[in-house]
């Protein structure tokens, strides 16, 4: 999969860290879809389009380990990267056992956040494979 393919859905409350970190993001040569929060993300987002989400863990209404657990429940297998503005341990490893793919402190340093998005390149693939292996094993006559 190419970076062409993969989007980084980034959903901050910040304007300003959304507008960095999309910035950032394209020098990656990735693609980039931002949003101001949780709920707007729930309502555009298209879970077909390969990529991960790069959420705040800090906002209003929802925060992004609750926008975690609503994705979970709505069955979208989406690779998550949280970002917040302070290293809170319990929070980090609350959502790294919830299945994030990494746990970064603002300001994001760029290499471990282009090292994170590889990662989560890496399970989006293996989860659509996954999934396709599913459909495949659906199609197949059972004998």
């Amino acid at each position: 999969m190419s970076e062409q393919e993969f989007t980084v859905f980034l959903v901050d409350d910040d304007a300003g860290v959304l507008k960095a970190l999309s910035r950032l993001v394209r020098t990656g040569g990735y693609s980039v879809q931002t949003f101001s929060s949780s709920q707007e993300f729930l309502e555009q987002h298209d879970s077909a389009i390969p990529g991960c989400a790069l959420l705040d863990i800090s906002m209003p209404d929802l925060d992004g380990l609750q926008l975690q657990e609503m994705l979970r429940a709505r069955g979208v297998e989406r690779p998550i990267i949280f970002v917040s503005g302070k290293a809170d341990i319990p929070v980090s490893a609350g959502a790294m056992r919830a299945g994030a793919v990494d746990f970064l402190t603002k300001p994001v340093d760029a290499t471990a956040l282009f090292a994170a998005i590889e990662r989560a390149v890496a399970q989006e693939a293996k989860l659509r494979q996954t999934h396709a292996q599913e459909e495949v094993g659906k199609v197949r006559p059972q004998g």
